[in-house]
């Protein structure tokens, strides 16, 4: 099993003619994703990389049967597209997009919560893969790995770290969801987390965190009540104490957010906290020899 996406998701791309939604829907298709076809206002009627485009989401849902988007319109714009597919009634959107005015994240992410019909991860975020199944992001698919240990993580880029370090050692993946780096995340750590612990195939989880804002500590509240090991990496942890760093939701307030109340939230969950992304498979290995 996995969570959120699988080999029967159906792929709508919105986006999908512009220059990053081209390129990266093509690497969708050719790992095996069913992209069913893209969304681009004014080129309705057309194809692209031999899908069908259309000028609404909800004349492409109601055409081929999709039931999740992925949305690479730029910043100014992604919370509407997001919002249209929500009214489209698709259950699950991928948000790539960064650059959202905090203003629209804060009405898009609201609305979808309140609603409680569409699941949300992004934006700013590298996607989602399920391994030899299906890849809603920017991800570069060849290191990843069909197993069953879950990942969740801030970071795109200490997501393909780990992974390849994971893959190399022969530890492959049920799912790995990137929930992206903007302080208002459409999904939490904790959110997927509980799916995690819910999806049967996953037998361990690797936790990847940075410094700033609270969310690896209210998930830490949750690991305490998983039966599943979990593994943890927080990164920034050499950041000089008062200067701002990276993603926009690396703010620390007080002694919520620092690099060492991540690790001490981990460490008191029962967890185990890796020190170098180099750790992570040894801490995995050890985990599942528990199991």
């Amino acid at each position: 099993m996995a969570i959120l996406v699988d080999k029967h998701t159906r792929v709508i791309v919105c986006g999908m003619t512009g220059k990053e939604g081209g390129f990266h829907t093509g690497q969708m298709i050719e790992y095996g994703t069913q992209v069913v076809a893209g969304v681009t206002p004014g080129k309705g009627g057309t194809e692209f990389l031999g899908r069908p485009i259309f000028d609404t989401v909800e004349e492409a849902v109601k055409a081929v049967d999709a039931n999740a988007s992925i949305v690479f319109v730029p910043g100014p714009y992604a919370a509407d597209s997001v919002l249209e597919c929500e009214a489209a009634g698709l259950p699950f959107v991928t948000l790539i997009s960064d650059w959202i005015p905090i203003h629209d994240e804060i009405r898009m992410v609201n609305r979808v919560r309140t609603n409680g019909t569409t699941k949300l991860l992004g934006g700013n975020c590298a996607g989602i893969i399920t391994p030899g199944e299906c890849k809603m992001g920017i991800m570069p698919g060849n290191i990843f790995k069909a197993g069953d240990v879950g990942l969740v993580s801030r970071s795109g880029t200490l997501t393909y770290e780990i992974v390849w370090e994971m893959t190399s050692a022969g530890i492959g993946q049920t799912t790995c969801v990137g929930i992206g780096g903007d302080p208002l995340p459409g999904t939490r750590f904790i959110e997927v987390m509980e799916m995690f612990e819910a999806d049967p195939k996953t037998k361990a989880v690797v936790m990847i965190g940075e410094i700033g804002g609270s969310d690896e500590e209210t998930a830490c509240e949750f690991i305490k009540s998983m039966k599943k090991p979990v593994v943890g990496f927080i990164s920034g942890r050499t950041a000089p104490p008062g200067k701002r760093m990276g993603h926009a939701g690396a703010i620390i307030s007080g002694n919520t957010g620092t690099p060492q109340s991540k690790v001490d939230a981990f460490l008191s969950a029962g967890a185990s906290v890796a020190d170098r992304t180099s750790d992570v498979p040894r801490l995995v290995l050890e985990a599942l020899a528990k199991v």
